[in-house]
């Protein structure tokens, strides 16, 4: 696949710079980083109360404390579960990109990405492993397999999901890290992938405002619309995969389908659900990728 290279801006290439060195000063060895506890106790709070698949909603109060802390054990381990899952998909991505041809300047950055990348996929794999003896499986939603795009809307595409899974996870992650009532073990883990992210993220935004100019230059209006069409439906996907019936199973709900039914319906949730994409539905509003900050049901 060829595309020439994108317009950058001597912003950006100051910006790649930038994190660049900031990846090479800030490097720490996660193999030696870590101080995992031999277990973490059962009655306690894995996740933030406020995080829960079930915050907000009108199921919330017909839980117990019990039963919210054991599923707030198995939302914990689904949350670092869609980590490992999403952060393969992004590494494939990339790697597929780096030193290809419109890709020259950012493949230096790229180096960096993957290598933190992959040790994050290593961290949350092992959390998983060690305290929940699982990695849920996960779904991606895919192009069609009939499906041709042009190179510069899958370019565009495949940055943007990345970009808004790296927001969406940030959520999380700087909220658990600062939330003291949590085990040290899982701040630590939260609080060393959001020094990451942030530069991850402030990389990602240049980068899709770029891809997404180069995009514009090629296809036509209704093309355009279809890509954000299909940027909503993958933000509600992305939002749906919090509600996993196998975590409200272990978690001991009788009926684990039907809970998931309920609270993806649940107007509580949705308002919620906001609050967790607020940042970059805001990015992709201002940037003229989305024309309105509608969703599909």
């Amino acid at each position: 696949m060829t595309t020439a290279t994108p317009d950058l801006s001597d912003r950006f290439r100051e910006l790649l710079d930038r994190l660049s060195h900031k990846s090479v000063e800030d490097y720490y060895n996660p193999y030696q980083t870590f101080d995992w506890a031999d277990e973490l106790p059962e009655d306690d709070w894995w996740m933030s109360p406020d995080l829960l698949s079930v915050h907000g909603s009108a199921l919330h109060d017909g839980l117990d404390e019990a039963t919210l802390k054991r599923l707030s054990k198995w939302e914990s381990i689904n949350f670092y579960s869609l980590n490992v899952h999403g952060i393969r998909e992004l590494i494939i991505e990339v790697v597929d990109r780096i030193h290809t041809p419109g890709f020259e300047i950012p493949s230096d950055f790229f180096h960096h990405f993957i290598g933190e990348e992959n040790e994050h996929m290593w961290f949350f794999s092992e959390f998983c492993r060690r305290y929940g003896d699982k990695i849920y499986t996960g779904a991606a939603l895919k192009s069609a397999p009939t499906e041709k795009r042009a190179p510069e809307v899958e370019n565009f595409l495949v940055f943007a999901r990345i970009l808004f899974f790296e927001e969406m996870v940030d959520f999380y992650n700087t909220r658990m890290a600062q939330d003291t009532t949590l085990h040290e073990t899982i701040r630590q883990v939260n609080r060393i992938h959001h020094q990451d992210e942030s530069r991850h993220i402030a990389f990602g935004r240049e980068l899709v405002s770029h891809l997404h100019q180069r995009m514009k230059a090629a296809v036509d209006e209704a093309e355009l619309r279809e890509v954000e069409a299909y940027l909503k439906r993958y933000i509600v996907f992305s939002l749906h995969s919090f509600y996993n019936p196998h975590v409200y199973r272990d978690a001991g709900i009788a009926d684990p389908l039907a809970m998931r039914e309920a609270l993806i319906e649940d107007e509580g949730r949705k308002a919620v659900q906001r609050k967790v994409i607020r940042k970059p539905m805001a990015f992709f509003l201002k940037s003229g990728i989305f024309s309105d900050d509608s969703l599909p049901d």
